[in-house]
């Protein structure tokens, strides 16, 4: 009860404990003195070691799905959409701990990594805290198998993530699975246009208000090599957007002598 009234009295943390006097907390937990930091200290870890942290992340998977289950009606033959993003939280110790790029930030620091997930309204279902230095394809499987153990809800089929976790070897794990990935492909993973099949047509996709065209979109698809599999391509299908805002010079033409035009892209 300490815990959760902390920030009723305006405190944040149970460090924040080492310099409270009032007794607002103490009357809310029903006590003539609130805990002090040692003792909360000790209570926490006695909860870590006891387990106490997973216990408490299944229940909270549980409490967020019955929470917003009236907020998703997805027809029964469209699977709902979960959402999964990873951040990293920077930690300032005096200990030595895993260190990550904190996006935030821009600098790689002693950090611990969140993974999110969030259903298609955007209310958060679920959060999971792992190593500073672990990457989004480790910390995904293990958010969704404990939100799919926690509400028996079935399968989690149809996923948006991060370019981070669009890894080939990851995705085809995913689509073994049964789970459908959205993504969006890194930079490394394509050189041009002429890295994609079965290119169809550009349509409209964003115009201004006076009806010029900002963006075009096209269907096509990829495959993408396997390294754990030589000779074998995991094929994709893309959304091609072609934003007709930018302009791209290209080298000179030897028979423009010295001309360089732009290529919209």
């Amino acid at each position: 009860m300490t815990l959760l009234f902390l920030g009723v009295v305006g405190l944040h943390r149970p460090w924040e404990l080492r310099g409270y006097t009032a007794d607002m907390l103490a009357l809310l937990t029903g006590r003539h003195r609130a805990y002090g930091y040692i003792h909360m200290e000790r209570f926490l870890s006695q909860v870590a070691q006891a387990n106490g942290a997973e216990m408490w992340t299944c229940a909270l998977a549980t409490w967020t799905a019955n929470l917003w289950a009236s907020a998703i009606q997805s027809p029964p033959d469209q699977p709902t959409t979960f959402y999964i993003d990873g951040h990293r939280k920077p930690v300032y110790t005096d200990q030595v701990i895993p260190r990550g790029l904190v996006g935030r930030l821009g600098i790689v620091l002693g950090c611990r990594a969140l993974v999110l997930l969030h259903d298609e309204q955007g209310h958060p279902r679920l959060a999971m805290t792992h190593r500073g230095d672990q990457h989004l394809t480790r910390g995904l499987p293990p958010i969704l198998v404990c939100y799919e153990q926690a509400t028996g809800a079935g399968a989690v089929q149809q996923i948006v993530v991060d370019r981070e976790a669009l890894a080939a070897e990851f995705l085809a794990s995913l689509k073994a699975a049964g789970r459908t990935v959205i993504s969006v492909l890194r930079t490394d993973q394509y050189g041009g246009l002429e890295s994609f099949a079965d290119v169809g047509a550009f349509v409209p996709f964003q115009t201004d208000r006076q009806g010029t065209v900002l963006r075009e979109v096209a269907p096509a698809s990829i495959a993408l090599p396997l390294p754990d599999h030589p000779g074998e391509t995991l094929p994709l299908r893309v959304a091609l957007i072609r934003d007709l805002r930018r302009s791209v010079p290209l080298p000179p033409s030897k028979d423009e002598d010295g001309l360089q035009p732009t290529l919209g892209c």
